[in-house]
């Protein structure tokens, strides 16, 4: 049976960890630096006024359970990180406020702060749902300031409680 068993020598790379100074190849550069930027939750870091193809950015989204959909981002193969970024909040704020325009502004500002926390944790328990929608908005402001520098839903309740 040894002739037929597949014994191949792979290495094997842990992309938070991984140095991407040491890449040759700029697209597989860019997509491991993005990566390591969104497991970090560093988004801030993400806003540096450089330009990616839009395919190594929605690689390094796909790669850390991003939710980011191509139509979130500028239009075209490549783009600019800086502008990219504010697209993308900035359709997270329109939509909160088209909801807040109808239904209060404070639940505008809910709606776009669960998609934010989305955004960054990939998705939101119930229970924590439930707890956001009980908040008051001086606490949802503050939730809002810390939005980079939360990595967990213990990081959300602890500044909510």
């Amino acid at each position: 049976m040894e002739p037929y068993i597949n014994d191949w020598r792979l290495p094997v790379v842990d992309l938070k960890t991984m140095d991407a100074r040491k890449l040759t190849n700029r697209r597989l550069k860019d997509v491991v630096e993005i990566s390591q930027s969104m497991l970090k939750g560093n988004y801030e870091g993400l806003r540096e006024n450089r330009k990616i193809e839009t395919e190594s950015f929605m690689m390094a989204a796909t790669f850390t359970f991003t939710n980011i959909r191509r139509e979130d981002l500028p239009e075209g193969d490549e783009i600019n990180m800086c502008k990219a970024m504010d697209q993308l909040f900035q359709r997270f704020e329109n939509q909160g406020m088209e909801k807040g325009e109808t239904i209060g502004f404070e639940k505008g500002k809910l709606n776009t702060l669960k998609e934010l926390l989305k955004v960054k944790l990939g998705t939101l328990s119930s229970p924590l749902e439930k707890q956001l929608t009980n908040t008051s908005l001086e606490k949802l402001n503050v939730l809002t300031l810390n939005i980079f520098n939360i990595n967990s839903e213990e990081d959300v309740l602890k500044i909510i409680n």
